[in-house]
């Protein structure tokens, strides 16, 4: 079988459930070893055992992402391991609430920023010489239609979503004479548990399950991929330019 990342490092946030250990059993089955970052330890041990159960390998990584000084812990101890990060899938992401903007308690506003952007571009700071010496770097971020699709509501997800969005297209400007490609993922509504919380009467049956939208996100992450600044919307199977779907 072709395993178009071996001896490649990949690293996934949120990688102890849903869409982020999805991604991370499939990076594995394509060869890479996974550093898997996640508050949850119970969920990073069963993606361990899921990961070896199929031949992979994997580093499991402790950590709440608004430990920022973490992450450039753990950038430092990534370069002086193997030197260099293949591929970087941020993933890792909050909900907040659905509610009225003026009803929004601070503290949540400020968590799905601290989550959903800082700790992205945290990320970004920490990883960028890593992915600049890989042969081929590539970041991935998963985004979601309501950055685009606004309606009431869901302020704290979309604002923060937005500014995602911003900062993922800024580094690929950045990066664009480099090696290192930088998109955006969008998976749509799947079958997940923040998306059950936020449409509980949803029967989740008729949603596409992680494994099969993580699939997608693995041939973003290939050396022979080299498109940057995009945005791939699973719902349509269409990798996007700068044009957002309306």
């Amino acid at each position: 079988m072709t395993r178009p990342l071996s001896d490649r490092i990949a690293l996934v946030t949120g990688a102890s459930r849903g869409i982020g250990a999805a991604a991370a059993r499939a990076l594995a089955r394509a060869g890479a070893h996974i550093v898997a970052v996640a508050r949850t330890v119970g969920g990073l041990e069963e993606l361990d055992d899921a990961i070896r159960a199929e031949g992979g390998t994997a580093t499991l990584v402790p950590l709440d992402l608004k430990d920022y000084e973490g992450i450039d812990r753990l950038g430092a101890a990534l370069y002086e391991r193997y030197g260099r990060l293949d591929v970087l899938i941020g993933n890792a992401g909050v909900l907040g609430v659905t509610s009225p903007l003026a009803h929004v308690e601070p503290k949540v506003f400020e968590d799905a920023i601290a989550v959903n952007v800082t700790a992205n571009w945290r990320l970004i700071r920490a990883m960028d010489p890593l992915l600049r010496a890989a042969p081929a770097g590539r970041a991935v971020f998963v985004t979601s239609g309501a950055a685009f699709r606004i309606r009431a509501y869901w302020g704290p997800y979309a604002v923060s979503k937005a500014a995602l969005d911003a900062l993922a297209r800024t580094y690929a400007a950045e990066t664009e004479r480099t090696p290192v490609r930088v998109n955006l993922f969008n998976p749509g509504p799947t079958r997940t548990r923040m998306r059950a919380t936020a449409m509980p009467g949803e029967d989740p049956m008729t949603l596409p399950t992680p494994d099969e939208v993580a699939a997608a996100i693995v041939p973003l992450c290939l050396p022979d991929f080299t498109e940057t600044g995009r945005l791939y919307d699973y719902p349509s199977r269409r990798l996007l330019g700068y044009q957002l779907p309306a």
